[in-house]
């Protein structure tokens, strides 16, 4: 938090001290009201009749409320200034951009980024900047997004598939692409972000109208306790000065969270910003924090996603040596991950074995039709590497027989979680390649922590229900869905639904947006398709989808510091009203001195010691309000015991010291 920043809030301070910004908040808008009041009083002591009251009072109480309301909209400005530097870092990447666009005759026209519409065609080569957010239809590129998502690392995009949205202002660093533009001037995804990361468009969630709901009641029934007050008053015999009611009020009223409550909120959605996610609104984040269950998919998210070879298993008494040997000659010109995991682990087991297939040999590309890969050697021969029931098919037709422990050995890869990989030369099938996509590092632990939140999680995966149980007891997840289709993962989030729970997950395809609207929280990835970004109600500008684990974390924060603020604010004026209660009967019921406890001075320095401290706690809870409080994983009764005993038995001390520090330095001045 620099000094520039600070200075703005400032600034924004004194501009929202307009009536029709005050509004918004009742409770700080009361204190405006007594402010003003007390200034009228100041200036004109008998205005609304004759005063006893020295002029110094009135002006001291002006001052006090004038600093308590400066202070509140300072704790808003200064949460709304942290959005709105980290929006002008996204500002920068949006500048204007010359965009190749296709004529209807199919030639090339340059057009500044500001003339294109949705569905325009635009070409974007190496080098250059991409004009709008769009999708790529022709061709595959590697595009660097570090202006948006601050990730050095270039990101391949491709027509066709999950990975084909491009945003406006990122650039192609190799190849040449074709894309469609998807919005028009001003609906761009960069301009959502901005709009959202400056909280321009920012509602308060429903917790937060509910507990603004009771907030407000509190004042008005204070408020009518304070109306009614001089009628009282007058019965015992002794006038009471309007300063002084509204002194009481303030200090009646819950002010010290209506004036951090706004702010609590904006920091919320500050704070999934820092981790480069945006919510789509702050409801998202609050949500997040009651999240009961969350699914998530297990390549990508729960594993690395990359099957790499972890070993070779001969089968039908063939030996490792020549498995290995024709395991290495499929692999030499098989640039997918899983081929070059091959060479390299034979490379790890330092292997010496003649992979040459001579002149005339001929790389088969794997298919989706035939799930295999290969080689057709110049000799005539055949080699084939691929899904194990492609290549037995493959093999018999070829006139060979299957090993008899093939399947037994293909099972106990599958249970152990990996993917057999079968390798075959002509007719004979020689052994399985293992595969094995890892778990990442420190997932069982991060699982066990949303347990110990209450929080079910279940794995999504296409694999098999051997290889999906497998993972899922090696992650550490409750359930598991194998198999599974976009359809199941509805039909999941319905269910756990219908239970009255609410559901998060992560996705990043176009097969995943019905799952990802119907989600109570759902995380698109920022490389995924548009149509996955529009669903979602928050996206990740770093594709990672273990992020929502720290969603949830940061959900969870933003009500335990909003219940924390809340419970330390009521106990406060529990210590309050013990201050200024018995400050005012002490002159017409001298029994009310029983209630002294603090042994405050005077009436007027009780009353002033409770007005300042009820201004100054304001800044002095700002960081906290801004930071967050610090939230480890526990039960909800834990929880609660925790915050009743050191924000409630808090709420109630500091007051009481605060109050009587205060009155001993008042009292030398009066």
């Amino acid at each position: 938090m620099n000094s520039a920043m600070i200075s703005q809030a400032l600034k924004q301070s004194f501009i929202k001290l307009d009536p029709r910004k005050m509004m918004k908040n009742p409770i700080m808008f009361v204190v405006e009201i007594g402010f003003i009041i007390t200034l009228l009083l100041s200036v004109f002591p008998n205005i609304f009749g004759a005063s006893d009251v020295e002029p110094w009072f009135n002006i001291s109480v002006t001052l006090i409320l004038f600093f308590t309301v400066l202070f509140a909209n300072f704790a808003e400005a200064l949460a709304e200034g942290r959005g709105k530097a980290q929006a002008d870092s996204l500002k920068k990447s949006k500048t204007e951009i010359t965009a190749n666009r296709l004529k209807g005759n199919k030639s090339i026209e340059k057009v500044s980024s500001s003339t294109l519409r949705k569905n325009d065609i635009v070409i974007v080569s190496q080098g250059e900047m991409i004009p709008g957010d769009g999708e790529v239809i022709e061709g595959l590129a590697s595009v660097d997004e570090s202006a948006i998502t601050g990730e050095s690392a270039p990101v391949i995009k491709e027509a066709g598939g999950d990975f084909n949205s491009v945003t406006g202002g990122t650039r192609v660093v190799s190849d040449q692409i074709k894309v469609r533009i998807t919005s028009d001037p001003g609906e761009s995804f960069l301009d959502r972000m901005i709009s959202l990361v400056e909280g321009a468009t920012r509602q308060k969630t429903p917790n937060e109208i509910a507990l603004n709901t009771v907030l407000t009641s509190l004042t008005l029934i204070f408020m009518m306790v304070v109306v009614t007050m001089p009628f009282f008053t007058n019965y015992l015999g002794f006038n009471i000065e309007i300063a002084v009611l509204i002194s009481l009020l303030v200090c009646l009223i819950p002010t010290t969270i209506g004036g951090l409550l706004s702010a609590i909120g904006i920091a919320g959605m500050d704070r999934v910003t820092q981790f480069n996610v945006i919510a789509m609104s702050g409801k998202a984040v609050e949500a997040a924090g009651d999240i009961n269950t969350i699914i998530l998919d297990k390549t990508g998210t729960i594993t690395y996603g990359n099957r790499m070879a972890s070993d070779l298993v001969p089968v039908g008494g063939a030996s490792i040596d020549a498995l290995s040997q024709w395991a290495g000659i499929a692999s030499l010109q098989d640039e997918t991950p899983e081929g070059r995991s091959v060479i390299e682990l034979l490379k790890n087991r330092n292997s010496t074995y003649d992979l040459s297939f001579g002149d005339g040999a001929a790389f088969i590309e794997f298919k989706a039709e035939t799930r295999m890969s290969g080689m057709d050697l110049a000799d005539g021969r055949q080699l084939r590497k691929g899904a194990v029931d492609a290549v037995k098919k493959w093999t018999i037709a070829k006139g060979g027989k299957i090993p008899s422990d093939l399947d037994e050995k293909t099972s106990d890869i599958a249970r152990e979680g990996g993917t057999p990989l079968a390798v075959a030369i002509e007719n004979e099938i020689l052994g399985l390649i293992y595969l094995k996509d890892t778990v990442k590092p420190g997932m069982q632990e991060r699982f066990d922590q949303l347990r110990q939140m209450g929080i079910k999680t279940i794995m999504a995966t296409g694999d098999n229900p051997l290889t999906a149980a497998t993972i899922a007891k090696e992650a550490g997840v409750d359930e598991f869905i194998a198999e599974c289709k976009p359809e199941d993962k509805i039909e999941v989030i319905k269910y756990e639904q219908a239970q009255g729970k609410l559901v998060a997950m992560t996705g990043d395809g176009t097969n995943d947006a019905p799952a990802l609207a119907q989600a109570d929280v759902g995380l698109a990835m920022n490389s995924g398709t548009t149509a996955a970004k529009e669903a979602a109600n928050m996206v990740d500008l770093d594709s990672d989808p273990t992020k929502i684990i720290e969603v949830v974390s940061i959900g969870k924060q933003l009500l335990m510091t909003r219940g924390a603020l809340t419970t330390f604010s009521i106990a406060n004026d529990v210590a309050k009203y013990f201050a200024i209660i018995p400050a005012i009967f002490m002159l017409a019921i001298p029994e009310m001195d029983a209630l002294n406890i603090m042994k405050l001075d005077s009436p007027m320095s009780a009353i002033l010691a409770a007005l300042i401290f009820n201004a100054i706690i304001i800044p002095l809870l700002i960081p906290l309000a801004m930071r967050g409080v610090s939230y480890k994983p526990m039960s909800s009764n834990n929880l609660l015991r925790k915050n009743l005993l050191i924000y409630g038995l808090g709420g109630l001390v500091v007051p009481f010291l605060g109050i009587k520090i205060i009155d001993m330095i008042v009292a030398m001045f009066i």
